[in-house]
């Protein structure tokens, strides 16, 4: 029976099973039903008064014939309390007899309606708060919106006019170790209005890039950020050819960075690929591949003498024993003249143990980091690499706080490696996190954990 067909007032539904020895009819088992209970319990549980009173709905019965024998189910909807519906699912069980057979009927089960009812309301109200955090408005979007679309007073938003190109920039981008290069004035405006204090925009260049930008590229990390149609695609190939760039921000498609909510800026930067992936993609050589192509070698009998010195000074002094060094000539230079090498000797075991992982990632989880691109989404694997379940990067921090430790091996997820998600990684005993940046904000790197950016792999 659909619970469709249940009346919505009726708290409980009856089901139980029926088997006839002979073939019998849906109106006999009926008839057989309301005959044989009536007056058993007195006039409270007659079923036909109950019905009249809206006690009980409408029974209903299906069946089938199997050989000589009937067999199937009833359904009796109750609106009475707990007890008196047990009672009269008892009482159903006493019909032993459907025309002139032997029948037995058995209740399997007394259904709370009430209880499928919440069901289906958590089941639902899960799916719709889903919804809503999809669709959670950005605040400072709704302000905007409200109060028109002129630029926040002077006061509040101050641009400077920075190096020899007098470029529109904010203040803070001289100080900043990363700057984001925009297009134009309106979208430094933009960024500074969600907080973002280390953007300078190229002033409208197309053909050639400001000397400003190309000088600051050489000192600075760059993020280029551009627009979302055919001009800023003509800008980035200029930019890129041009300047030194580490990263490539795009606004969605059709759209301009200052048109972007706080919300769009936040994911197109979290978006951004290396320089040197979109450089291959659009066939562009930058500045320094150029100036490398255009550089003459130097001649064999310059070039020889040099590369053969430095490793035989540096294989000297790594296998001198203190004897031996001791009765060395006195043109022989001092161990305080050779510091460079053994530092980097020391610092060499991190880049290895981490090369070594790298070649142990198999190239299903490499495609599945090429396909969280732009996702938000985070996967979890086994230490076989094997993967466990895929959630919200938004909710990434509490779902690693509700695992079991040493359950998860790695965690792939399209969003920045912080120090909280990886303090939090490292006491469930997870081994690897691969993100699509590392922070720059993380103090210290807990031990036995690695992590990686997307960069680093594909």
């Amino acid at each position: 029976m659909k619970e469709k067909s249940v009346k919505s007032s009726m708290k409980y539904l009856i089901v139980a099973s029926l088997e006839v020895n002979g073939r019998v009819d849906e109106h006999d088992i009926i008839g057989a039903i309301f005959g044989q209970t009536e007056g058993l319990l007195g006039e409270e549980f007659n079923l036909e008064k109950l019905q009249s009173k809206d006690k009980i709905g409408r029974i209903r019965v299906e069946i089938k014939r199997q050989g000589t024998k009937t067999v199937g189910k009833i359904y009796i909807p109750s609106n009475l309390d707990r007890v008196e519906t047990a009672i009269l699912a008892a009482m159903l069980e006493t019909v032993d007899r459907i025309g002139p057979f032997d029948a037995r009927i058995k209740v399997e089960e007394i259904r709370d309606l009430r209880q499928e009812k919440i069901k289906k309301i958590i089941e639902r109200a899960k799916e719709l708060v889903a919804m809503l955090r999809e669709q959670e408005p950005d605040l400072k979007a709704i302000v905007r919106e409200i109060a028109g679309t002129e630029v926040p007073r002077p006061s509040k938003i101050k641009l400077i006019e920075y190096g020899p190109d007098r470029l529109p920039a904010s203040p803070g981008i001289e100080k900043a170790d990363t700057i984001i290069v925009v297009e134009g004035r309106a979208d430094v405006v933009n960024l500074m209005r969600y907080g973002y204090d280390n953007v300078i925009a190229l002033g409208g260049a197309r053909e050639k890039i400001p000397k400003t930008i190309v000088d600051l590229s050489k000192k600075k990390k760059v993020i280029a950020f551009v627009d979302g149609d055919r001009g800023g695609e003509i800008i980035l190939k200029t930019l890129l050819s041009q300047a030194k760039v580490d990263y490539v921000a795009r606004a969605p498609k059709g759209m301009e960075v200052e048109q972007l909510t706080g919300k769009e800026i936040y994911e197109a930067l979290s978006n951004m690929e290396p320089a040197e992936i979109v450089k291959k993609r659009l066939g562009i050589r930058g500045p320094e591949e150029v100036r490398a192509e255009e550089k003459p070698a130097p001649p064999p009998e310059e070039a020889k003498p040099v590369e053969a010195a430095a490793p035989a000074q540096t294989v000297a002094v790594e296998e001198a024993k203190p004897a031996e060094q001791a009765a060395a000539p006195a043109s022989a230079p001092a161990p305080a003249e050779v510091p460079q090498p053994a530092a980097e000797a020391v610092q060499a075991p991190k880049p290895q143990v981490e090369t070594g992982l790298v070649a142990q990632i198999p190239k299903s989880v490499l495609d599945t980091i090429k396909e969280l691109r732009g996702t938000l989404e985070a996967v979890f694997f086994d230490a076989e690499w094997k993967p466990i379940k895929r959630v919200k990067v938004r909710d990434l921090y509490e779902e690693i706080k509700k695992l079991e430790p040493g359950t998860v091996y790695a965690i792939v997820f399209d969003g920045i490696i912080t120090q909280r998600i990886m303090d939090a990684a490292a006491e469930k005993g997870v081994k690897v996190l691969i993100g699509s940046r590392i922070g720059s904000k993380i103090k210290a790197r807990p031990s036995g954990i690695v992590t990686l950016a997307f960069s680093d792999l594909v």
